[in-house]
């Protein structure tokens, strides 16, 4: 048999599948908080930390007006929201970039600014979508830990190497509620190297009551390398439909234009965000509504016997007792039983604490009181 003839030898380097990239297995997938109770029944969900007041009526109408014409692309520039965004914040709206919920820009960041080889950074109880965007992009998550369930700046600084490219804050933080003062945000921003990227994710900024805070914006329009991240998931009742906004340098947002989808943001989003962003007494309303059930969700759990982490978001995080019968895992499948579904941290390395979206004036006092009978105080 000469050479032309020779069987071919399969090649033990070929899968019979198509493999993903390395890295992307070893992505722990995203497990969103529950909707139901263990019955089928949804009375209370407070897992997700939706709104309780549910959407601006001028955002539903602007979907109506939008559900009359579904055959029609809609603006890929999402050009009047930008605007929209651009008079509420004062800022120029060539600077703003806009996407499916801020997780998409998150994404957008890191598949822009990350390659193999690299690092990025966040604490070590931040929202697990930095870890998945990190990875997703082949590069090198690195965990900072926190102080008292506090972002710790000089942790952050002290993991800085030649390979850090991006560094991911949560602030106010999701799931513990905590935040950064703007003094300690400007101190970690001075740290940093110029060519390292310093994203900060204002989800919860809306709700936050503190003098010393400041959710990015200035930053994000006097530096090179900062970008701040906002939601119309939270405070703007707008979840459902998936979006969000980014705001930072020009040279940043041009570049993840050049990755965005043509038609990222939906016409029905778009235009029940311009609605929503101009509809400041819904808005008012909304932190009115938090401002007085947050403290008093927080106290009545202390009464309890509960630990809860100071918050200035629209959630608490309650630490539970570390005895039998008693832990997070045990009030957890109590209140599911009776239609309140909480959020459990356990993949945020909290394993002994639920975290409670501040819901309708009914739903708190129906969980307070389903822990009471829990911890046997009724």
């Amino acid at each position: 048999m000469n050479e032309m003839t020779k069987l071919k030898e399969p090649d033990v380097t070929k899968s019979d599948r198509p493999l993903p990239k390395a890295g992307v297995l070893d992505i722990a997938a995203y497990v969103p908080g529950k909707s139901k109770g263990t019955h089928g029944q949804t009375l209370h969900k407070l897992s997700s930390n939706e709104t309780p007041l549910g959407t601006s009526s001028a955002a539903k109408a602007a979907i109506e007006t939008v559900a009359q014409n579904l055959e029609l692309y809609p603006d890929g520039a999402a050009n009047e929201l930008r605007d929209a965004i651009a008079e509420t914040y004062g800022l120029h709206p060539d600077r703003i970039i806009c996407g499916a919920g801020s997780d998409e820009i998150l994404s957008f960041l890191a598949y822009a600014y990350l390659s193999p080889g690299d690092e990025a950074i966040y604490s070590e109880h931040g929202f697990l979508i930095y870890d998945i965007a990190i990875r997703a992009a082949g590069a090198t998550p690195v965990v900072a830990p926190e102080t008292g369930l506090k972002t710790d700046v000089d942790a952050i600084l002290a993991r800085v190497t030649d390979k850090t490219k991006m560094v991911f804050i949560a602030n106010p933080n999701n799931p513990t509620g905590t935040y950064l003062p703007f003094e300690e945000v400007k101190r970690l921003h001075e740290g940093l190297p110029a060519h390292v990227l310093l994203v900060l994710d204002a989800a919860y900024g809306e709700y936050v009551r503190k003098n010393d805070y400041e959710s990015g914006i200035e930053l994000a329009a006097t530096t090179q390398n900062v970008v701040m991240t906002r939601t119309f998931s939270k405070i703007y009742g707008l979840a459902n439909l998936r979006i969000g906004w980014g705001f930072g340098p020009g040279h940043i947002i041009d570049a993840l234009n050049r990755i965005r989808g043509p038609f990222n943001v939906s016409g029905m989003a778009i235009a029940a965000g311009i609605a929503a962003v101009k509809d400041r007494e819904f808005v008012t309303r909304a932190v009115e509504h938090n401002d007085a059930w947050l403290p008093w969700l927080t106290g009545e759990m202390e009464k309890l016997g509960l630990q809860v982490t100071p918050s200035v978001g629209n959630f608490i995080l309650v630490h539970f007792p570390d005895e039998d019968g008693k832990r997070a895992v045990d009030a957890d499948a109590y209140l599911l039983e009776r239609g309140c579904v909480l959020r459990q941290v356990g993949n945020y390395g909290l394993p002994n604490a639920l975290r409670m979206t501040v819901g309708s004036e009914q739903a708190n006092r129906t969980v307070l009181q389903h822990l009471k009978e829990f911890l046997g105080q009724a």
